[in-house]
């Protein structure tokens, strides 16, 4: 059996303003990891989950997602704040996972083309769905259903991040975010009906 040896890239940190506690000084591939696993280990996870249904696919996809971040942080040079790189890595992962892992069973849709999107679900579950876990399925559900980009901008935006933020993660300008997550919280509020779920 062969020995295989990791090589840790120190990598400089400058001074970061944003809410990310990096210190100054040099931090190897390793302790950045761990710094961004435990500071965005659940941000993870439910980013995951919004990309991924099935628990066993899931855990899968968390996997790889941890491993390829990991393994950016020999390129990380602090460009952009940890919680965008975080973001950036995990989306993408998630992406690659969704397009390899293409269902036929269900299609993507633009934005354009989701009002006409059935609603596997039915109204009347919708409508008996008291508990906040029913009404959280039904969202991921929803997000499930959007095109990877569409998907990335609003799990992005659930988690809390400013359209500034997000665009830095997707390379679209903050203007063109705005639009895209007014559109698709429009759609989320007209599917859980007004007067819905609000929890």
């Amino acid at each position: 059996m062969q020995k295989y040896e990791v090589r840790q890239r120190e990598v400089m940190l400058k001074p970061d303003a944003s809410q990310d506690s990096l210190s100054q000084g040099s931090l190897t591939q390793d302790s950045l990891y761990d710094q961004a696993a435990e500071s965005y280990a659940s941000a993870l996870d439910r980013l995951a989950r919004a990309y991924e249904l099935d628990a066993e696919m899931r855990r899968d996809l968390l996997q790889e997602i941890h491993f390829h971040l990991w393994r950016s942080f020999a390129n990380f040079d602090q460009r952009c704040s940890l919680r965008t790189w975080v973001y950036r890595v995990a989306h993408n992962v998630a992406t690659a996972h969704v397009i390899r892992q293409k269902r036929s069973r269900e299609r993507l849709v633009d934005l354009e083309d989701f009002d006409s999107v059935e609603d596997t679900a039915g109204t009347s579950q919708i409508e008996l769905a008291a508990s906040q876990s029913q009404a959280l399925e039904r969202l991921s559900t929803l997000i499930q259903r959007l095109k990877p980009l569409d998907r990335q901008i609003i799990v992005s935006y659930l988690e809390g991040m400013p359209a500034s933020a997000i665009s830095e993660i997707t390379g679209l300008s903050p203007a063109n975010v705005a639009m895209k997550v007014h559109r698709i919280t429009k759609i989320l509020k007209r599917w859980f009906g007004e007067g819905g779920v609000h929890d």
